[in-house]
């Protein structure tokens, strides 16, 4: 049994997710979940599928084109969102180019604004509509040699709260989850190090797993949470405080 299955029950038979960056890591395990439960889960990537069976399209979310395009072609609208798509270019502010600070932008923050612009109004006119945005910790407290990355995440959580205010009197909730350091194959492969810092930064004897963030997205889009928007709600084991 899962870590999601074993800690959060809720039923998405008859809904349509969509998840971007939902080819790999954090993105694939919270579509997997979303399958799971009963969702019929659509991808937005730029990589290539992982092995579960969702739908897929190759979409550059950065570009307002590509997900116009994309979204124009699915068979119906999403009654679920989860902008996870994002990118890292860590350098300390002197040294970072003006490349790697746009393209971080580009797909964290104006990514999820396509989005929200091409989807939310969609939503908004069949009355309902569940939209959640992967932030980070790291836009809440800035981080070293990642101001890119952690302007982008604290801009995301502005953009969530507007959103929600703008969408939420036609039905359609928007809140965000913001994970700290987390698991995944790539963080595991990591210098040691890394994941010490986070560990000794945590209130908690062990760091969120994929399946840790997957079950707080699952909440917040779920009948559950449906009093709750505009909210950020940090997976972080306390790294945070």
């Amino acid at each position: 049994m899962s870590i999601t299955e074993s800690r959060f029950h809720c039923d998405f038979h008859g809904h349509f997710a969509l998840v971007t960056g939902g080819a790999r890591g954090i993105g694939n395990t919270i579509a997997d979940a979303l399958a799971s439960a009963g969702a019929a889960v659509h991808v937005f990537d730029v990589g290539e599928p992982g092995g579960a069976p969702h739908a897929f399209s190759a979409v550059d979310v950065s570009r307002s084109d590509s997900v116009e395009s994309a979204v124009s072609r699915l068979p119906r609208t999403p009654t679920l969102l989860v902008n996870n798509a994002g990118i890292t270019r860590d350098r300390t502010l002197a040294k970072m180019s003006d490349e790697e600070w746009a393209a971080v932008l580009a797909v964290n923050l104006t990514g999820a604004f396509h989005l929200i612009r091409a989807i939310a109004p969609r939503m908004a006119a069949q009355g309902y509509g569940r939209i959640v945005n992967i932030t980070s910790i790291n836009g809440m407290r800035g981080k070293f040699g990642q101001g890119n990355y952690a302007a982008s995440k604290a801009g995301l959580i502005g953009l969530t709260k507007t959103a929600a205010k703008e969408f939420g009197r036609k039905g359609v909730t928007v809140n965000a989850v913001a994970p700290g350091m987390v698991l995944t194959e790539m963080a595991l492969a990591a210098p040691p190090e890394t994941t010490d810092r986070a560990r000794a930064e945590a209130a908690l004897p062990s760091l969120a797993s994929p399946g840790d963030i997957a079950a707080a997205v699952l909440f917040l889009l779920s009948d559950a949470a449906r009093m709750i928007t505009g909210e950020v709600l940090r997976v972080d084991a306390g790294q945070y405080i």
